[in-house]
């Protein structure tokens, strides 16, 4: 290891170090409240002569008041387009993270932070960019997964957000031959230096190690990363969301991939990279061949140039070198025209303004988008000024967990110490049999009133009495009621009143909404960011139309490039991303939705519910409400009204054909009746003329 390597590791490894003991304080807490989350029995002293340590019988009221919270509603995004002609944007980004959050299986996630969020006061989220998740037209991938706020170190002093810190370190677990094929670096003989990172109690595993992984403002504002295993460094990049190449430090040809078929000359090979890994392919493009420009590379050249493939990678097949170095790539040179998704198209050539005046035709030069934003996005259960997580609902009833163990554990006590004593002279006997009748022998008469049975039982009520209000300390302090754990609620006489006391409810716990609202919000805003940068190719978009009919879009990234006044190119990422409330209300509420739909429907709000229009418009409703059953009531319904169309064009069509034939029939009559009558008139003519020949 170079000097410099050892430096920055020691730097690193002391930044850990130093921040975990100001942290440690925390950690500890964390692992209590998970204990006592898990069932947790230890029972604190509350005096000095208290006999009680353990709780054979557990009532864990911290875990009852946590899964009563718990809501499976997924936030659905909703973005908001700064400027009017970028309003279709704004739609075609909500399709697209509606698609993410389908896709990466956010169900989940979302489970697990909605325990550990009121659990521990707070958990996070990792965005990355996964290069190797490839399709065949597709490279890359958004990998959504959750941080438990142990595995996270912040930055001592820090509180109001990740956003406002110089660096934040990450404690991941891996497996060894993970990080073998990630970085290259064989980390077999290394051991695993916190087993707790993949949860409390854990014991060391031989397969696995524990990854730190330092995010950091660089010198420029963007964001470095650097990683390591106990004393062997994984990564360090200055600028970790830079694009990144490896190029021949003789003369700048980007290395080939393991098989890829070359031109053996510089000036025709340009190749096509992803985000931070090997090439994709190579292209032809010529100067002297215009017309084969971005043609694929594995046809002879018309000129009779050799091609070859780059099977040994350690030799660069243009010069022969053998070094090669990873840069950093600002600019993407267009090698074909790019079409978008409006039909525009950019130009690969373009007209450039030198400073002395003339205007010079180059390739055209794109900036790389750079998202510029920590990967790891906070969720608070609610704000605690001066806290880097929020309040904890388990540090909130801890005394009331503690005070509700003792109570039942004294109450176990005294009932199982009670029980039935009788009395007896002492000289006395019983017979022991198998029947029903007891012979017991005494000397004397009197002994008889020395015989007696005595039932002891430990008074308990006011004990009881106790429990119950400690229970209802915890959920008043929470915020729960009979009702938000559909409960029976007495105070409550009429359906009216119990939705108004959940509302109420909801209305307590409205902050926790809030604050899970707020991490989705910068979770959409990051998705759409890494997605700008890195998604290259059109990546397809399933949605749903007003209709309740799918529809497949695309997202273009260069649906997004804009040229300013100067003819700079620049990203337009101008969007205001926040939550639709009304429809993650309407996820979590379904079935009012579809009670309220009905009755809109039945009081002729849509329409005549007699009108087959009507009825359609009902079902394409509860369609994209997921009533049961509604997409094959909608598509018979349309099957009818096509009947009804079909028997009704062909009804037209009849009558248009009688019409047609009684206007020819008339047509024909007027014809014939024309006819009779120039007959009738030519034989009144004759007529006189015969009779008076007849008459001569």
């Amino acid at each position: 290891m170079k000097k410099t390597d050892r430096k920055k590791l020691e730097l690193w490894q002391g930044r850990l170090e130093a921040n975990e003991t100001a942290y440690a304080g925390e950690k500890d807490r964390m692992e209590g409240r998970e204990r006592m989350y898990l069932g947790d029995g230890t029972i604190t002293p509350i005096g000095r002569e208290d006999v009680y340590d353990k709780a054979p019988h557990l009532r864990n009221v911290v875990s009852e008041l946590i899964e009563a919270q718990v809501s499976s509603a997924i936030p659905q995004p909703k973005v908001t387009a700064q400027w009017k002609e970028d309003e279709e944007l704004a739609r075609l980004i909500e399709d697209m993270l509606r698609a993410e959050l389908d896709r990466i299986n956010i169900e989940e996630i979302n489970d697990l932070m909605e325990r550990t969020v009121p659990i521990q006061g707070g958990g996070a989220y990792l965005v990355e960019w996964d290069s190797t998740r490839r399709t065949h037209t597709t490279t890359g991938e958004i990998a959504l997964s959750t941080i438990h706020p142990t595995q996270i170190v912040p930055q001592n002093g820090v509180y109001t957000g990740i956003e406002d810190m110089d660096y934040i370190i990450l404690k991941i677990p891996q497996t060894k031959g993970y990080i073998k094929r990630r970085y290259g670096v064989d980390v077999s003989d290394e051991e695993e230096s916190e087993p707790d990172a993949r949860g409390s109690e854990e014991s060391t595993a031989e397969d696995m190690v524990t990854q730190y992984v330092a995010y950091y403002r660089n010198d420029k504002g963007g964001i470095g990363l650097y990683s390591w295993v106990n004393d062997t460094p994984l990564e360090d990049l200055e600028d970790y969301q830079a694009r990144r190449l490896r190029r021949c430090v003789k003369c700048g040809a980007l290395e080939p991939a393991p098989g890829e078929v070359v031109v053996a000359e510089p000036a025709y090979f340009v190749s096509a990279r992803d985000a931070n890994t090997q090439a994709q392919g190579s292209l032809l493009l010529s100067p002297r061949d215009p017309d084969r420009a971005g043609a694929p590379i594995d046809s002879a050249p018309p000129d009779g140039r050799e091609i070859g493939k780059a099977n040994n990678r350690a030799v660069c097949p243009f010069c022969g070198g053998s070094k090669w170095e990873e840069t950093e790539e600002d600019f993407e040179e267009l090698l074909t025209p790019v079409s978008r998704t409006d039909g525009t198209v950019i130009q690969d050539m373009e007209e450039v303004e030198e400073p002395d005046g003339t205007v010079t035709v180059r390739r055209t030069k794109i900036p790389y988008y750079k998202p510029g934003i920590y990967p790891v996005i906070l969720q608070r259960n609610i704000s605690v000024f001066g806290r880097f997580l929020g309040g904890s609902d388990v540090d909130t009833i801890a005394t009331q967990q503690n005070t509700t163990n003792r109570l039942v554990t004294k109450i176990l006590d005294k009932l199982c110490t009670a029980g039935s004593y009788f009395s007896l002279p002492v000289d006395a006997t019983i017979e022991r049999n198998a029947g029903e009748m007891k012979l017991i022998r005494i000397d004397k008469p009197s002994d008889q009133q020395m015989i007696g049975v005595y039932n002891i039982e430990g008074d308990i009520s006011q004990d009881m009495a106790m429990l119950s209000e400690t229970y209802e300390e915890m959920r008043q302090a929470i915020g729960v009621t009979d009702s938000f754990q559909g409960r029976r609620d007495t105070t409550a006489t009429s359906g009216t009143a119990k939705q108004f006391a959940a509302a109420q409810t909801a209305g307590r716990l409205e902050s926790k909404r809030v604050m899970k609202n707020a991490a989705y919000q910068k979770l959409f805003e990051a998705i759409f960011k890494f997605k700008l940068a890195y998604a290259d190719e059109p990546r397809p978009i399933p949605s749903v139309d007003a209709r309740g009919d799918r529809v497949y879009e695309q997202f273009n990234r260069y649906d997004f490039l804009r040229k300013d006044a100067a003819g700079e190119w620049y990203w337009n990422d101008q969007f205001i991303f926040s939550v639709d409330d009304a429809s993650s209300s309407l996820a979590t509420n379904r079935q009012a939705m579809w009670e309220e739909t009905r009755l809109n429907f039945q009081s002729g709000a849509f329409g005549s519910p007699e009108d087959i229009d009507t009825l359609i418009f009902f079902w394409t409703k509860m369609k994209l409400l997921h009533y049961p059953g509604a997409a094959e009531t909608l598509t018979m319904f349309k099957e009818k009204k096509d009947e009804q169309a079909a028997a009704a064009q062909a009804q037209q069509e009849q009558e248009a054909k009688i019409v047609a034939m009684q206007a020819q029939l008339a047509a024909m009559g007027t014809q014939e009746g024309g006819a009779a009558n120039d007959r009738q008139m030519n034989g009144a003519a004759v007529e006189p003329t015969g009779t008076e020949a007849v008459g001569m």
